[in-house]
This record gives C-alpha cells, structure tokens and sequence, in this order.
C-alpha cells in the first residue's frame, strides 16, 4: 500500500468509440492526426475515507467538421485513504497526480486498443499528461 491511500478497485465504467458511417470513417483514417486528447478527473467522497475517482479520456477533433468520430473512456477508481491524510489539498493532490501517475499507464493502453479496435491501427499519443502539472494548474 502507498503510505497515502490504496487503490480498492478499478474498472471501466463506460467506453464509447462512434463513428458514424463509412464517409466518415475515411474521413476521420485521413485526419486522425488532427485529434487531441483531452483528460477530465472528477472524484466523489464515499463513505469510511473512500473516493470515487472518474478518469475521462476524450480523443477528438476539436474543429467544426460534421465528419468526425467520438471516443471515449470513463474509468473508475476507488481508493482508501490513510486516516493520517487530513488535508484537503494533500487528498486533492492524491487524487489528480498519485492515483494517476499509478493507473494511467492501464488506461492509455485500453484506450489506444479501442482506437485500434475501432479501425484506427497506430495512433500514438505523443503528447504524455504531466499530472503534477495539471494539479498545480487546477490548484491556482
């Protein structure tokens, strides 16, 4: 266990890959580059000093074309934290950077096989999120 918290359980929650039709998807195979990867981590107190984490990944086109497919993950983590951990901001910093510095490698790999899966063999994501960044970001 890290001395912080501890990861209870994991699991996908919901998983989306749409792609409209045909002229659609070739559009997309062509354009694929242009898409970013967006990341969303929500989280909700349970009880007995348990969190419910929600890690949204969102790859998509962020210009105004109507041809454009939609992928997504929702994935969930539940942790325990240690009953030393009192500060809201510590549990704020466990939550955006040390749960997912240890669950995020999993789910870029579930996500990059739902591209694959979805007709999108060999797409990279090159840009790696920096978590300590994001909580410094969302704490200011």
């Amino acid at each position: 266990m890290n001395e912080k918290f501890k990861i209870l359980a994991n699991f996908i929650k919901d998983m989306s890959s749409e792609t409209f039709n045909i002229e659609t998807y070739l559009f997309v195979k062509e354009n694929i580059s242009k898409y970013n990867l967006n990341i969303n981590i929500t989280s909700k107190a349970l009880k007995n000093r348990m969190i419910e984490v929600s890690t949204i990944l969102k790859f998509e086109d962020k210009n105004s074309s109507e041809k454009k497919s939609h992928f997504e993950i929702v994935y969930i983590s539940i942790i325990k934290i240690d009953e030393n951990v009192k500060d809201n901001k510590e549990i704020k910093k466990i939550v955006i950077c040390d749960v997912q510095n240890e669950i995020y490698p999993k789910i870029e790999k579930i996500f990059l096989n739902l591209l694959d899966n979805s007709g999108f063999p060999g797409v990279k994501i090159e840009k790696k999120i920096d978590f300590n960044k994001l909580y410094n970001e969302r704490k200011n």
